[in-house]
């Protein structure tokens, strides 16, 4: 399964690339997930470049998604203004983790993700 997390009202990748650092130093999501930047946006035609908003997970056997709800919890707890964090499956369904404790951020991945 592929999941995106994009940061809500972002305005340049450096929260997006922040947010992919910050969950390839969880064991518990890296070893579990290939993690990638990747664009929200289209190439645009002579443009040079790309903006890397969206952190793309490519989910193996083993994952956790209690483990993702934490860590975003946890790196949203170390912003200045702690971002919203859009989780978006592959068939539309999606959440938002917004000033939420660690526990209601499991909660909503586990359920996005079809873990009880």
């Amino acid at each position: 399964m592929k999941v995106t997390l994009q940061v809500v009202g972002g305005t340049d990748e450096g929260e997006a690339r922040s947010l992919h650092e910050w969950l390839l130093l969880d064991r518990k999501v890296r070893s579990t997930a290939q993690l990638s930047l990747t664009s929200s946006a289209q190439p645009v035609p002579g443009q040079q470049g790309m903006v890397f908003d969206i952190v793309s997970l490519a989910l193996g056997s083993g994952f956790n998604a209690a483990a993702l709800g934490v860590s975003i919890a946890s790196w949203r707890a170390t912003r200045p203004q702690p971002p919203a964090v859009t989780i978006e499956r592959e068939n539309g369904a999606k959440v938002t983790i917004t000033g939420t404790s660690p526990q209601e951020a499991q909660r909503l991945a586990e359920q996005l993700l079809g873990e009880q």
